[in-house]
């Protein structure tokens, strides 16, 4: 599930290169004091996308727009009574917002489907898997690069997404090839803030293009649509969305 906050500038600001930290500063703000309010500290997957604050605007009064999502629907829940809750207006970093609606989104997926990147997907490729993909680093990974192949982009991504959805889940699925189709658009670098200091984080933006999904499919792809595609999904990475 996921809920769409929909915002207004409460003033004329410029647009904030390093949002990304920020807006997960305050997703967890939003749920702390709930059952949630410990999950910045727990180890492992976080179970929660959000997309870039949208559209790009600077203008006091211009609408702007978050999405936050997670397969878990009582997350979702926690974020919304919150944000109902409020009466303050709502500071991600600099940027100061007036909160004018919210509404929860539940994404279906039918047998033909079109999903791109709302944000870059981030995928790490480990040293055991070097000699597979012809890769000579002297890390123990290295992020996916345009420079690697295709086949280790999607096989990770996939290696990624069913370990997710099994650990989410409790249970065991087959793991069969689930991206055909796709289109790689370009890659990007980001910056995030890690203890402090600043780190580069290399991602990669993509379409992909489902001509027949099966039931069990179309369950793994909305869970990805959710919990987000890759690594990184609760400092804003992957973050996917349905086109059309």
């Amino acid at each position: 599930m996921r809920v769409l906050v929909k915002l207004r500038n409460a003033k004329a600001q410029a647009y904030d290169l390093n949002y990304y930290n920020k807006l997960q500063g305050f997703i967890y703000n939003l749920i702390s004091g709930t059952e949630y309010g410990k999950l910045h500290d727990k180890e492992g997957y976080k179970f929660f996308s959000f997309s870039n604050i949208f559209p790009l605007s600077s203008r006091e009064g211009d609408n702007r727009n978050i999405i936050i999502a997670s397969p878990n629907n009582n997350f979702i829940d926690a974020i919304s009574n919150k944000l109902n809750e409020r009466k303050d207006p709502i500071h991600i970093g600099e940027q100061e917002f007036e909160l004018s609606d919210i509404k929860k989104i539940k994404v279906k997926l039918k047998s033909r489907a079109e999903l791109i990147t709302g944000t870059p997907i981030v995928m790490r490729i480990p040293r055991e898997n070097y000699g597979k993909y012809g890769i000579d680093e002297k890390y123990d990974s290295v992020y996916w690069k345009k420079k690697h192949s295709f086949e280790a982009f999607i096989k990770q991504l996939e290696d990624n997404l069913f370990k997710k959805y099994k650990s989410f889940h409790k249970a065991e699925i087959v793991e069969s090839p689930i991206f055909g189709q796709f289109i790689f658009k370009k890659s990007v670098v980001n910056h995030i803030i890690k203890n402090g200091k600043e780190h580069k984080v290399f991602g990669s933006l993509w379409e992909f293009n489902f001509n027949y999904l099966s039931s069990e499919q179309r369950k793994i792809l909305e869970f990805g649509l959710d919990a987000g595609f890759g690594e990184l999904n609760s400092l804003g990475f992957g973050f996917m969305n349905l086109k059309g």
